[in-house]
C-alpha cells in the first residue's frame, strides 16, 4: 500500500471551512497504487474519499471516516492540436500556461485556477467565460477512469453509457451541477463529469483545447446603478463572440475599493466584458462606444485593454473580490452564506431583485452579490457581524433556494452538491428522480463507498 508520511489536516476541509475526519491519507504515483488502494477499501468496506486541490466550496472532498486518495501526484500534461492530455492533479494554471504556449486556451474559465483538474471536472465547473463556452463537460473528449472494483476503463466522447438507467429532466438554465447528468442517449463522459467523485475516481482527461482568437477586447464597464448594469446584459447578452459578462454590485466595487482605489466614486455597480475580435481595427471596437452611450455607463471611467496584461488585471480584480469576502466574514467571526444557484435566463431579473429586497431586509446591507450575469448565475455572500445575523442568514438561503427552484432553477450551477447542499437537492427533483440518480450510484459503486455522504445519503 502506498501510505505516505504527509499530515493528514489539510485534506479534512476545503475552501468552505467544512471539516472532516479520516484514518490515512494516500497520495498514489501510478495506476497500479491506486488500484492496490481501491482494492484494499473494496474488500475491506472501507470509504474511500477522493481529495481534489481543496478549492471546492461545497464540502465534496471533505471526508466522512475512512481513507482519503489525492492524485495531486498524477501531474501529467501533453498539450497537441486541439486537445490536453493531462493528469488528474494538474494545475488549471499550469494547464493554461502550457496551452497559451501553443497559442491555444481552454474555453472554461473557472475562477480559482488553483483548482485541481480533476476537480473542475468532477463538479462541471463553470465560471466567467462559460458564458461562451459553456461549462466543463461540453470540452472532455476522453476520460480514464479507475472503478471500485479496481478495473480502470478509458472513455472517448460518443461512447454510450451501457447499463439501464432512468432519465431524469435537466433545467432550462444554461449550466447545471445538481446531481447526475442522466439524459437520454447519455455518454460515459458526460455522466462522470459532474459526478464529483462518487462514481469513479478519474486519473487523466483528454480536454478540448480552442485556437487564441487574432485579437481580445476586455474591459470593466462601470454604471451609476445596478439597475443600468442588469439593463446593459440583458442588451449585451446577444452581442456577436462576447465571451464573459460579470456583474458586481455596490456592495462588491466597495470592497474592492480597498484595493482598487481608482475605481469610480459615483460608480454603483460594474459589468466585466471581454469579446474576441478580428484585430484590434475591428468594427466591434467602435461599437463599445456607441454599446457605453446607450446604457448610460461611464463612457470616460471605464477601462478597455486588448492586452494579456489587461486581461490579467481585470481577472484579478474579480479574483480578488471572493478573497475579500472570505477574508471579511473572517474578521467578522460568523460563517459564510453564499450561493451558487441559477435561473432560466429570462428570470434573471426577477431573481435578483428577490435577492436584493430579502437581503436588505435580513442582513441590513451585509452582503454582496457578484457573479456570472451572462448565465443568470449570480451569487449572493451574505456577510453577517451579529449572531442574530448569521441565524437569519442561514435561513435566507434555504429561502433563496426554494425561490430558484420555483422559476425552474438550479441549486448547484458550478460547484456542485457535494455534502453542504445535499439537503437541497430534494427541492430540485422529485424523490423518483433522486432515487433513479442513487440507482446509478448502485451499479457503478454497490457498496456505497465513493464520496460517502457526497451529492445524497445513503
Amino acid at each position: 500500500m502506498p501510505v505516505t508520511s504527509v499530515p493528514i489536516d489539510p485534506y479534512l476541509e476545503d475552501s468552505s471551512g467544512y471539516h472532516g475526519e479520516a484514518d490515512q491519507v494516500f497520495l498514489p504515483v501510478s495506476l497500479e497504487e491506486l488500484r492496490e488502494v481501491v482494492q484494499t477499501s473494496s474488500a475491506n468496506s472501507i470509504p474511500l474519499t477522493v481529495a481534489g486541490a481543496g478549492t471546492g466550496l461545497t464540502g465534496a472532498r471533505v471526508p466522512h471516516g475512512g481513507h482519503i486518495v489525492s492524485l495531486e501526484r498524477f501531474r501529467k500534461i501533453e498539450i497537441g492540436p486541439g486537445r490536453a492530455r493531462c493528469g488528474a492533479g494538474v494545475v488549471l494554471s499550469d494547464l493554461q500556461k502550457a496551452a497559451a504556449q501553443s497559442k491555444q486556451f481552454f474555453g472554461p474559465n473557472p475562477t480559482e485556477d488553483s483548482a485541481a483538474i480533476g476537480g473542475i471536472i468532477a463538479t462541471n465547473a463553470g465560471g466567467a467565460r462559460s458564458f461562451h463556452y459553456g461549462s466543463v463537460r461540453r470540452h472532455v473528449l476522453a476520460l480514464e477512469v479507475t472503478f471500485l472494483n479496481g478495473r480502470t476503463e478509458r472513455f472517448e466522447r460518443g461512447d454510450k453509457v451501457d447499463f439501464s438507467f432512468v432519465p431524469v429532466r435537466t433545467p432550462e438554465t444554461t449550466k447545471n451541477a445538481a446531481g447526475y447528468s442522466l439524459h437520454a442517449d447519455l455518454e460515459w463522459v458526460d455522466l462522470l463529469a459532474g459526478s464529483e467523485g462518487t462514481l469513479g475516481i478519474v486519473t487523466e482527461a483528454e480536454l478540448q483545447l480552442l485556437p487564441e482568437p487574432a485579437a481580445i477586447l476586455s474591459g470593466v464597464v462601470f454604471f451609476p446603478d445596478d439597475t443600468l448594469a442588469l439593463d446593459a446584459v440583458a442588451a449585451w447578452r446577444p452581442v456577436s463572440e462576447l465571451r464573459l459578462l460579470e456583474f458586481l454590485d455596490k456592495h462588491a466595487l466597495d470592497l474592492l475599493r480597498t484595493h482598487y482605489s481608482e475605481i469610480p466614486v459615483n460608480a454603483g455597480a460594474a459589468l466585466l466584458v471581454e469579446q474576441n475580435l478580428t484585430s484590434e481595427e475591428d468594427d466591434e471596437v467602435d461599437a463599445w462606444t456607441q454599446r457605453l452611450k446607450e446604457q448610460k455607463a461611464f463612457e470616460d471611467e471605464s477601462w478597455f485593454g486588448f492586452r494579456a496584461a489587461d486581461r490579467e488585471r481585470f481577472r484579478k480584480l474579480r479574483h480578488t473580490l471572493p478573497v475579500t469576502v472570505v477574508d471579511r466574514v473572517r474578521r467578522n467571526g460568523f460563517p459564510k452564506f453564499g450561493t451558487d444557484y441559477a435561473v432560466p435566463l429570462r428570470h434573471e431579473r426577477k431573481l435578483y431583485e428577490f435577492y436584493k429586497q430579502r437581503c436588505e431586509e435580513v442582513t441590513q446591507g451585509q452582503y454582496t452579490i457578484f457573479g456570472h450575469a451572462g448565465d443568470a448565475n449570480n451569487h449572493v455572500n451574505l456577510l453577517p457581524q451579529t449572531p442574530e445575523q448569521a441565524q437569519r442568514g442561514s435561513l435566507l438561503i434555504d429561502e433563496f433556494a426554494e425561490f430558484v427552484v420555483s422559476l425552474g432553477g438550479t441549486i448547484a450551477a458550478e460547484h456542485g452538491v457535494g455534502k453542504l447542499k445535499s439537503g437541497l437537492l430534494k427541492l430540485m427533483y422529485s424523490s423518483a428522480e433522486i432515487e433513479a440518480m442513487k440507482d446509478v450510484k448502485r451499479q457503478l459503486d454497490p457498496q456505497w463507498l465513493l464520496g460517502q455522504g457526497t451529492i445524497f445519503d445513503r
